[in-house]
């Protein structure tokens, strides 16, 4: 009974800080948009129908609403490519997804708050936090060893069924997401889309694996924090132990 409330109270304290992270992921994204340069790759068809709904295209859904269309088309999509092996572990994509997408919403409306990003500066300086901050989530993102996200999912799936890197995979998948948003601003508005793709998503692409890769090796922290486990006992001692070992200071 001891082991199986350790694993409940473990599993929670784990997503715990995989909400936590994806807050973060969330805000980097909503900051990367608000720029004006260019969304990210996995946010530029979700901004592109939005767009179109607030032009009365498409349905008035927000960036959220359509990242979690998206999401059930990626999931149904890994479905397809992998047929009997696909694991329904990884129906809990969905939900991951489904809480991206409002925490994506609820970040859009914090950041509506903080300046109208019309100067060109602003729009750089709103660009380049929003994709440092959003490397630095998702490298605490994937510390906390749940289900991926669906976007990262399908990679993984055709990865896996085509037997390529899943570095190759990656690009040539957000490649079409890329390409995906710009057909459909073109069939929205009859243009090329730049304030969702542009100088900005092509920075995001490559900056965030560089950010991911530069912060990773310093995480130690968050490990003594993942292997944390609420209580009673615990509290009294507080977290600063689980974050910096016996022998720092």
């Amino acid at each position: 009974m001891a082991m199986t409330k350790d694993r409940v109270i473990g599993f929670i304290w784990q997503h715990f800080l995989l909400i936590m992270s994806m807050f973060f992921m969330t805000f980097g994204v909503a900051l990367c948009v608000r720029s004006n340069l260019g969304s990210g790759v996995i946010s530029s068809i979700p901004m592109s129908f939005s767009l179109a709904g607030e032009a009365g295209i498409t349905p008035g859904w927000t960036i959220g609403g359509y990242t979690n269309i998206m999401n059930i088309i990626l999931v149904a999509a890994q479905v397809a490519v992998l047929g009997r092996k696909f694991e329904p572990i990884q129906l809990f994509q969905l939900l991951i997804g489904f809480v991206f997408g409002c925490l994506l919403d609820v970040n859009m409306w914090i950041t509506s708050y903080f300046s109208d990003y019309q100067s060109l500066a602003a729009q750089i300086i709103a660009q380049f936090m929003g994709a440092t901050i959003l490397g630095c989530a998702v490298a605490a993102e994937i510390r906390c060893g749940s289900v991926t996200m669906p976007g990262e999912g399908i990679q993984v799936a055709i990865s896996r069924v085509s037997r390529k890197p899943f570095p190759v995979i990656k690009i040539i998948v957000d490649t079409v997401l890329v390409v995906l948003a710009v057909v459909s601003g073109f069939c929205f508005f009859g243009c090329w889309p730049w304030t969702v793709v542009g100088a900005g998503t092509l920075f995001a692409m490559f900056y965030v694996g560089y950010v991911v890769k530069l912060i990773s090796p310093h995480l130690g922290w968050f490990d003594r924090l993942l292997d944390y486990r609420p209580g009673f006992r615990r509290y009294i001692y507080g977290l600063a132990r689980f974050i910096y070992p016996r022998g720092e200071g």
